[in-house]
């Protein structure tokens, strides 16, 4: 695991000093090693994490012939099938590391080599004959890839501190705000800043001698389905789906350093961390993370599952001084990041890297089996409970009720006329709130139309029914856009790498297509994936309520971090920004202070918005403008 940055200029020169000044930017992803290569117009830069081959796999590589140069952050875990292929087509290695492959296939195939790689990943390829840059991204968005065009060149990086050190303008995006009022988060391909990209999931881009760029996704998540699949049994499903699970599990144990798991007592960490024991003669070492507040805490169920495969298990304790981390959690994500899970996973990874190199997480089961509560909902049919004709008086009348009273926000989200808006208000920041909260150029357009084609790749056509909608949008917008954002930038911030067995494509492929009635259905959820894994389960598990990664702001902000919040959000600094409503921002302080609602989570984005502001040095003044 690694960070990587570099550039192509399309009239100068490279030199070394601005690629050395964006590693350094990012040398906590890579304390191990560094390397560069400087040519023509071209450099590239790496900060190395050293997991495989820890004596040769010195970066950036090159051919045999020093034409083709990569440098690469990620873990390919079928490399060596790669490999021996690509020997028997003539190339020769010389090294064992996965990184090496990464130039050969390049040679042999081109742009379309990437989607033979098994793993996680992003890279860069500088192509000397050509005069061409080539980056990559793997399919779930794992590993971050940023780039900016600017008018001398390309410059990407594996985070946005690096491509502040290159120079890049950091004039803020008000469109890709807006986007993170609506979700806690700025999805892809957008970022906070108007001349910074992600390369999407699952695509790669090239940047030719001419300046053009041309970009290419190369593989696609299939959609989830009503459909029984013919011929196929639920209990066929559940032992082939073990099977390719077990599967992926042992190929991400592959290591030549230390390795754990992160345990949270639920599902999808339980059934890693139980199959990663079934497949190892030695103890596995796991980390769980708790809180005072015992609605959040989960370490009696990781417990219950440490004791069961006897695991050398590690616990740590979370309390309210954590959110003291709240520079560094802006500092690490380069933009605003509203997911307040981000403190626990950063307290988890740093905890974790004390004895270990690599854990393996559960991240991806809800997406794919259906975990959340929200398909629950979309499946019992809660959200399209009031007739048609009825929901524009609805709408008057959730709009005639104060803020403060109950009953709201359901009634808004039943109003809604479309089935997608309804699973949006359910599940995200309600429209009526945004309304009143920010002022009016701030708000996205209403409905569901400005989302689809602002988030191109993830949303089906209306006819695949909500279900289907749903889950897709979950695994590709907001799984890519917030859950493994937060494990990579809060593992590698404490040099730590992070695998996820239930993303793996063939997995993921294998487990999209179910039908929803294998997923959702009875009040379960992931009923097919607990009958792949039940029976390795303690039973106590099964039954439990479903807790999520959450954290308890609610009750910190009314207690010992009040004062930290309140500070920061009416102060003029920020209120003169232009962006939110003052009277309504105090009022939504005020009821949460009193226990009439619990806004924490839209103080806790306004408050990681204001930090970010305050971070790249954007003046107290509306100028953020439109």
């Amino acid at each position: 695991m690694c960070g990587i940055a570099g550039y192509m200029l399309l009239e100068e020169q490279a030199e070394p000093a601005r690629v050395r000044a964006m590693c350094n930017a990012i040398r906590h992803r890579g304390p191990d090693d560094e390397g560069f290569y400087i040519g023509g117009p071209c450099a590239l830069g790496i900060r190395r994490l050293s997991i495989i081959d820890l004596t040769s796999g010195h970066q950036p590589m090159a051919n045999e012939d020093r034409s083709v140069w990569v440098v690469f952050n990620g873990e390919i875990y079928n490399y060596r099938e790669l490999r021996a292929d690509l020997i028997a087509r003539g190339h020769t290695f010389q090294t064992n590391s996965d990184t090496e492959i990464l130039v050969h296939l390049y040679e042999q195939e081109g742009p379309a080599g990437v989607a033979r790689l098994r793993g996680m990943f992003s890279y860069a390829i500088w192509d000397e004959r050509r005069r061409r840059l080539f980056l990559a991204r793997d399919r779930f968005g794992k590993k971050p890839l940023y780039y900016a065009v600017l008018p001398q060149g390309l410059f990407f990086a594996s985070e946005i501190s690096a491509l502040r050190e290159a120079g890049t303008p950091l004039d803020p995006d008000p469109e890709a705000l807006r986007l993170y009022f609506q979700f806690n988060y700025i999805p892809d391909p957008w970022s906070a800043f108007r001349a910074i990209r992600k390369v999407p999931a699952a695509s790669w881009l090239t940047y030719d001698a001419d300046g053009r760029v041309r970009q290419e996704a190369y593989w696609r998540l299939p959609a989830p389905s009503a459909e029984l699949p013919p011929g196929l049994t639920e209990e066929q499903a559940a032992a082939d789906l073990r099977e390719k699970f077990d599967e992926a599990v042992r190929i991400r144990m592959l290591a030549d350093v230390p390795l754990g798991a992160f345990l949270s007592g639920g599902i999808d960490s339980s059934s890693v961390v139980a199959s990663m024991a079934l497949q190892s003669p030695e103890p596995v070492k796991t980390f769980s993370i708790g809180f005072e507040e015992a609605a959040f805490n989960e370490l009696p169920y990781a417990g219950l599952v440490a004791r069961k495969y006897r695991t050398q298990h590690h616990e740590i304790l979370v309390r309210p001084d954590a959110v003291s981390l709240v520079g560094r959690l802006v500092d690490h994500f380069g933009e605003p990041f509203g997911d307040a899970s981000a403190i626990p996973m950063f307290l988890v990874s740093e905890f974790a890297a004390r004895h270990v190199k690599v854990a393996l997480s559960g991240d991806g089961g809800d997406e794919l089996f259906g975990g959340y509560h929200s398909f629950l909902a979309v499946s019992q049919g809660r959200l399209d409970r009031l007739p048609g004709v009825l929901r524009r008086p609805v709408a008057r009348f959730a709009e005639w009720l104060p803020y403060s009273g109950y009953g709201k926000n359901y009634l808004r989200m039943l109003s809604r006329p479309s089935a997608l808006e309804r699973y949006f208000e359910f599940n995200y920041a309600p429209y009526f709130l945004r309304q009143r909260l920010l002022q009016p150029e701030w708000m996205l357009p209403a409905g569901a139309g400005f989302l689809t084609r602002a988030l191109p790749g993830c949303f089906l056509p209306e006819d695949a029914g909500v279900l289907s909608q749903a889950m897709y949008f979950e695994a590709t917008a907001n799984l890519t856009g917030d859950m493994l954002v937060k494990v990579d930038r809060m593992s590698m911030a404490a040099s730590l790498e992070v695998r996820c067995p239930l993303l793996d494509h063939e997995l993921a492929e294998q487990a999209s297509v179910l039908p929803h009635c294998w997923k959702v259905s009875q009040g379960r959820a992931k009923r097919i994936l607990l009958k792949a894994v039940a029976s390795r389960l303690p039973p106590e598990l099964l039954t439990r309520r479903k807790m999520g990664f959450g954290v308890p702001l609610a009750e910190w902000f009314r207690g010992s971090l009040r004062d930290l919040l309140w500070d920061h959000l009416t102060a003029p600094r920020f209120l003169d920004r232009g962006i939110v409503s003052a009277p309504f921002l105090r009022r939504l302080l005020a009821e949460h202070q009193r226990g009439r609602r619990d806004n924490h989570q839209w103080l806790w984005s306004l408050l990681m918005l204001e930090t970010w502001l305050q971070h790249i040095g954007q003046p107290a003044t509306p100028a953020l403008a439109l």
